[in-house]
């Protein structure tokens, strides 16, 4: 029984889950436009919208079909029925000119036909209708123009023959306004209309003419000024506008009086003034009748004669400084004499309380200026006619301080600097006047703000610094204010700059203190720098407020020699070069000291070994007993027995002792023992030259025979210089 129910509920569930699956797809949807796209006015037209819509087995579907006209919906419909839509447009109108698109919705899907553009061609000729053909100036006529069967937004337009006299927009086929026509005689009336139409529009013929008559308004105005004659300033003037003519109905008629842009008064039928003439009253007055739409109007010019001419106030002197007197004068120029006299205008200042005090002269009033800016203003009055002057401000000016002079920038000897005047207080312009010594040099004038008064000078001694002065004047009734003399610094420039030696150049020695002293001419601070020729860099640099500056080379030694020089700079930035020293270390006293005592040294030893040397040889003579003939072997002779080294040809003393013979029979006995002095003379090399004797000459002294033997005796004569033996 479980597994039959488990397999029950397992095929709901699948029928369930196919069930709640779309059962239908819309495959396309297409619209057509049917007899076609581009029709003429009064054609039946069918757009006809059709969805192809698979559905699965043979449910009806609810489709709610959506027509839209340039994107607005026009025509809706749902229904089951799976025929295509059809939606007519009946003698369709210019109105019906639009793009059409079909859509269809079936549970929640939606699918659009491709846009078609429906054009309709052919708009109906306007109809104008007038309420009567005759009319009297400024009444209304009321015109109607109808499209007989148009549909859609129309504008319409009303002509008076090509000038548009009035359009109207409107949502149906006709409108009605009201016109005014203005003049006598004809006027031809038409109309048209133009259909909107997106993004187009499209415009109608002319409707048909219609000729109105238009009778002429038989009233005018009629204007009337008195008096007729001259006219002067206090004249009384009476003016009068009243309707000239006949009408059965005055209904809807004003009057105006008007004169330029002033409005003086206005009425229906009649309209009386009265005014004081002035002669700002000179001018065109104006009647002007107006019903509806119709202005008619009379006008007639006004001379008014000038009694007196408006005041003219003035302030003298042209330039006033703050409490300076001052004088103001108020005056007409001009008087109607054959009405007025002069003395009958009098005057007064403008505002009361100003301090100012009339004089003996009519007109003119004289006071104090004030510290500050004020306005003033004057009247004439005289037969009741006043006039006012024009606003006269009076500024007064402040007299200048006294200048400041100072320098801009640095003050170096020898070239040029700028001064500069200036005042803290005054009004310009103000001249500034440039003085040396009380003497003219130069001057100038500011003008505006911020501007400065400069003047380039330079100076060759340092005192003359205290020479300028400058003047500062801008009121010309008043002397200049005159300033301080100039005080600043002047920065002189460097020169002769000296390198002093210490100690002496004939004193410098190895291990002393060598002091290298920099001086120089100008103004401090100074910078200082000490070089060694051959190189690029200073030895020592340093900056001072003193004039005069020391290097110190310390334990001198023979690397310190060499040509030395320093450098100087100030503020005036002018680099200067002393003149070149050549310093010579010398060798110590000392080291001089144990050469001389070393050379001593050597030559006494040398004088000592020369005795010994003698001596020893006169030993060696002494004591020799035996000659005899010898030859060097070589290498034998001890350090004693040495030969001496010198320039001339080496010569050897050898001491030889012979031995007795073994063989009695070949050789004699002597007594005592042979000594042998042999002088030997080397050879360039160092070796004894014996080959036949040319070098080398031996002398022997025997006691008893020579032995018998075969040699060659030496030949004294050719060696003189040889020695003799000592006994």
């Amino acid at each position: 029984m479980g597994p039959l129910l488990l397999l029950t509920s397992t095929l709901l569930s699948s029928w369930r889950m196919v069930e709640a699956q779309p059962s239908f797809t819309i495959k396309q949807i297409t619209m057509a436009i049917e007899p076609g796209t581009d029709v003429r006015r009064d054609t039946n037209v069918t757009v006809k919208c059709q969805a192809v819509v698979g559905i699965f087995g043979q449910q009806a579907l609810s489709r709610a079909y959506t027509i839209y006209k340039d994107g607005i919906v026009v025509y809706t419909k749902t229904t089951s029925s799976s025929e295509d839509l059809v939606y007519p447009l009946p003698q369709v109108r210019v109105s019906n000119t639009g793009k059409y698109k079909c859509k269809i919705e079936i549970e929640g899907k939606q699918k659009s036909s491709d846009p078609k553009k429906l054009t309709v061609t052919g708009l109906s000729s306007p109809v104008l209708r007038l309420n009567k053909d005759v009319f009297s100036e400024g009444e209304e006529v009321i015109a109607r123009c109808t499209a007989t069967e148009e549909t859609g937004s129309i504008i319409f337009y009303f002509y008076e023959g090509s000038n548009e006299l009035q359009e109207t927009r409107v949502n149906s086929n006709q409108a009605e306004v009201k016109l005014r026509l203005s003049g006598k005689g004809s006027r031809r009336i038409s109309c048209d209309y133009t259909v909107l139409i997106t993004p187009d529009s499209v415009k109608s013929r002319k409707s048909n003419i219609t000729t109105v008559s238009i009778q002429e308004l038989p009233v005018t105005p009629v204007l009337e000024i008195s008096p007729r004659q001259r006219i002067y300033e206090g004249d009384r003037l009476n003016i009068s506008c009243v309707v000239g003519g006949f009408l059965y109905n005055y209904d809807g008629i004003s009057l105006f009086l008007s004169q330029g842009t002033d409005l003086l008064s206005r009425g229906t039928t009649k309209i009386n003034h009265s005014m004081t003439a002035l002669a700002k009253d000179s001018g065109e007055f104006e009647c002007r009748l107006e019903k509806g739409n119709v202005a008619k109007t009379s006008t007639k010019n006004v001379s008014v004669t000038e009694l007196f001419s408006a005041p003219t106030l003035t302030v003298s002197p042209a330039e006033v400084f703050q409490g300076d007197n001052m004088k103001l004068t108020c005056r007409s120029a001009n008087y109607a004499s054959e009405r007025l006299r002069k003395e009958e205008v009098t005057y007064t200042i403008n505002p009361p309380g100003t301090q100012l005090v009339p004089g003996r002269e009519v007109g003119v009033f004289s006071g104090r200026t004030l510290r500050y800016e004020f306005n003033y203003t004057c009247t004439a009055q005289a037969k009741g006619i006043v006039k006012h002057s024009k606003i006269l401000t009076i500024s007064p000016k402040v007299s200048v301080s006294v200048p400041k002079i100072l320098v801009v920038g640095r003050v170096i000897l020898g070239r040029p600097f700028q001064i500069l005047c200036q005042s803290d207080v005054g009004s310009l312009p103000i001249n500034y006047t440039l003085l040396k010594k009380y003497d003219f040099l130069n001057s100038t004038t500011v003008k505006q703000p911020y501007q400065q008064a400069r003047f380039m000078v330079t100076i060759q001694k340092p005192d003359e610094i205290n020479q300028y002065m400058c003047e500062a004047q801008n009121n010309d009734r008043r002397n200049g204010e005159l300033s301080k003399r100039l005080n600043a610094t002047v920065i002189v420039p460097l020169s002769e700059p000296v390198l002093t030696v210490l100690p002496d150049l004939a004193d410098i020695a190895e291990g002393d203190n060598l002091y290298l002293i920099c001086g120089i001419k100008g103004t401090p601070p100074v910078t200082f720098k000490w070089y060694h020729s051959g190189d690029v860099q200073p030895l020592f640099t340093t900056t001072s407020n003193k004039i005069t500056m020391d290097y110190q080379i310390p334990s001198l030694g023979s690397k310190h020699s060499g040509t030395y020089y320093c450098e100087a700079v100030n503020i005036a930035n002018n680099i200067v070069r002393s003149q070149l020293v050549t310093i010579d270390v010398r060798m110590a006293l000392w080291k001089k000291g144990v050469i001389v005592a070393s050379c001593l040294l050597v030559v006494a030893v040398l004088v000592l070994l020369c005795v010994l040397r003698f001596r020893a040889k006169r030993v060696r003579v002494d004591r020799a007993a035996t000659s005899v003939w010898s030859a060097r072997p070589p290498n034998a002779a001890s350090d004693e027995e040495s030969s001496v080294v010198s320039h001339e040809p080496d010569v050897e003393y050898t001491e030889v002792v012979h031995p007795q013979p073994v063989d009695p029979a070949r050789v004699p006995l002597r007594k005592g023992t042979d000594t042998v002095y042999s002088e030997l003379q080397n050879s360039p090399h160092g070796a004894a030259d014996h080959h036949g004797f040319q070098g080398s000459v031996e002398y022997a002294e025997l006691n008893g025979e020579q032995p018998d033997i075969n040699h060659t005796s030496p030949q004294t004569s050719n060696h003189p210089d040889l020695l003799v033996p000592v006994d």
